[in-house]
């Protein structure tokens, strides 16, 4: 793995890290977002500190170039990424639709009551 490639994505991952501490304290994020993404710039950093794991890695796995898998490991990371992202827009879909359902029996319950003043 040539060092290049080492700098670039750890530089990438530092980048990533402090911009999700920075959006974090904030207050433009959720603690459970930040998580995610904290330790996914984690795995990152951590891949690319041991780079002679990733070269029997890549052998075994059959890659021609580092590179490639370097890649392939990002698009991965970010297909789960999207996937934890889902689920948790999912629960808060759900969330907000029983909010909404709850608030609209509050306010006939209201209505009822101020018509039955009257």
């Amino acid at each position: 793995m040539s060092k290049s490639l080492i700098l670039t994505v750890l530089l990438f991952a530092f980048i990533l890290l402090l911009s999700v501490i920075h959006l974090l304290r904030k207050g433009r994020i959720p603690v459970k977002y930040a998580l995610v993404w904290i330790l996914s710039s984690i795995v990152v950093v951590i891949i690319s500190c041991i780079p002679n794991l990733m070269v029997s890695l890549a052998k075994f796995l059959g890659f021609e170039l580092l590179s490639n898998m370097v890649l392939c490991i990002f698009i991965g990371l970010l297909l789960f990424l999207t996937l934890i992202l889902t689920v948790m827009m999912a629960g808060q879909k759900k969330k907000t639709t029983l909010l909404i359902q709850e608030l609209s029996l509050l306010k006939k319950e209201v209505e009822d009551k101020w018509w039955n003043i009257y």
